[in-house]
């Protein structure tokens, strides 16, 4: 089924995808996309946060929250598998749950990745400040903002491309840091560096069991932005057969980049002396006297932090394009350009993360810490949402059904009230947190704004149909008349 530049498709199909998106992503590519959103602020800057609550217990801290994610990306992939269309959350919760959770579950997932890109955009400027101290960091953000917009415009094989370049550049950085770390703690330069780093100040726990469990409200964000794999499954190529290999070996690979670079970081650097206003590892080679290693740390995190902001943009035009497909979302943002993207989605979610840019300039680096609650809130209903409609996907295909899939959830359905517990735990310590006591409040808010989002689309849909049987059948008139 074709599209033409400008006029929206028809419904998704689940077996061939999404019409008018392009099956143009790799493995190579949709791994990167992943990892492009899931390594941003949250390792290279919200990591030195994360460190003062829990200390080097917060390792652990990484570590349960991973395996929660992976629960979550499983039984997402297990729905992919089934069915690889774009816009997956909320396709799969409205063909699983009903109308509303479909609803809810599509601009949840767009209000997320908002605040997520606009948390992204938010602090380039303060990488950028490294060597240009007197540029306002809200103009950096303001140039940043129209690039990477830029970019998105693009064929998405293209942005592909891009994405996967800028991810590499994390990756290989990262592997690189962890194996001079390593090479560092091994020669030994002193007594500063080395293993004791772990317990020597305070402790392995300084802030004990609650400060570890504090920390996930920083952890979990960081780990948002693997789901975007299920994104990718309308434009993948061969998608039963790269998604399931994405999702396995990106998870393992984010848990063992975050938790193996910060093991370097704390036995580099006591926890304590980390700086929550700069990046953990720009500080890290500085202080060891690196030449040039900072430098190119910092454009790893400024890399890390444009690539992260690509990835939900990326998301958050397909994600109003998949909306607008079952008339969830106005019409016109079907609309795609010559190369098969949804511009109208992208430019429309370009224009409200650019509320970040102003932000910027008015609160300066306290904008970060403001919006990473409330990313947070939203990704966890996602996740939430993700969990309780597979457990309804099974029951829908039955057991013939499921024995039929290529790519299972393990564990189930344990695993998803474990992994749902787990979650509203940290809704519990979101609210024991002064910089994210009321954002469950904020949660309810916003439940209530779609609710009633939602029954204005609905009254206005029932009238259209009234109206339509009402009118009286137009007759056949004659040519003579």
């Amino acid at each position: 089924m074709s599209t033409r530049p400008g006029q929206g498709p028809s419904a998704p199909d689940a077996v061939t995808g999404t019409p008018g998106l392009r099956r143009n992503l790799q493995n190579r590519h949709i791994q990167m996309i992943a990892l492009g959103g899931a390594i941003g602020t949250g390792l290279f800057y919200g990591s030195a946060g994360s460190a003062q609550i829990a200390g080097p217990s917060v390792l652990l801290t990484y570590a349960l929250g991973g395996l929660a994610i992976l629960i979550v990306m499983r039984a997402l992939g297990e729905m992919s598998w089934h069915t690889p269309v774009s816009g997956a959350f909320s396709y799969y919760a409205t063909e699983n749950w009903g109308r509303f959770p479909g609803f809810f579950s599509g601009w949840n997932y767009w209000f997320n990745y908002i605040f997520v890109s606009m948390a992204e955009l938010s602090v380039v400027g303060i990488y950028v400040n490294y060597w240009l101290p007197d540029v306002h960091p809200g103009i950096t953000a303001a140039v940043f903002l129209v690039i990477i917009t830029a970019v998105n415009l693009i064929d998405v094989k293209a942005y592909g491309e891009f994405e996967f370049w800028f991810a590499i550049i994390k990756v290989i950085a990262i592997i690189a840091m962890i194996a001079l770390g390593l090479f560092l703690i091994v020669g030994g330069r002193g007594d500063a560096v080395g293993t004791s780093n772990l317990w020597a100040h305070g402790g392995f726990m300084p802030n004990g069991l609650w400060g570890m469990l504090s920390a996930l409200v920083v952890v979990m964000f960081a780990f948002g932005g693997v789901e975007l794999i299920g994104i990718t499954a309308g434009e993948a190529d061969n998608p039963r057969t790269t998604i399931p290999k994405a999702i396995n070996q990106v998870v393992y690979r984010i848990l063992i980049f975050y938790i193996g670079a910060l093991f370097v970081v704390f036995c580099l650097v006591p926890w304590n002396t980390l700086d929550e206003k700069h990046s953990p590892f720009v500080l890290i080679f500085d202080q060891l006297g690196i030449p040039a290693a900072a430098t190119i740390l910092n454009i790893v995190v400024l890399t890390a932090a444009v690539s992260a902001y690509n990835s939900g943009l990326y998301s958050n035009g397909r994600m109003l394009y998949s909306l607008a497909l079952r008339g969830d979302a106005p019409a016109f943002l079907t609309r795609l350009n010559q190369s098969g993207s949804p511009y109208v989605g992208v430019l429309v979610s370009s224009a409200v993360t650019g509320v970040a840019v102003v932000m910027v300039f008015v609160l300066g680096e306290k904008v970060f810490l403001l919006l990473v609650p409330i990313a947070l809130m939203a990704g966890i209903f996602n996740w939430t949402m993700i969990l309780i409609t597979q457990i309804l996907f099974r029951r829908r295909i039955g057991p013939e059904g499921v024995a039929r899939l290529g790519f299972r959830m393990p564990f189930f359905p344990i695993a998803n009230y474990v992994v749902l517990a787990f979650l509203a735990f940290v809704v519990f310590v979101m609210t024991t947190q002064p910089s994210s006591r009321f954002t469950p409040l904020y949660g309810l808010a916003w439940v209530g704004i779609v609710g009633l989002g939602y029954l204005v689309r609905s009254r206005a849909g029932r009238r259209r149909t009234e109206a339509a049987d009402a009118s009286p059948p137009r007759q056949a008139t004659s040519p003579h008349a």
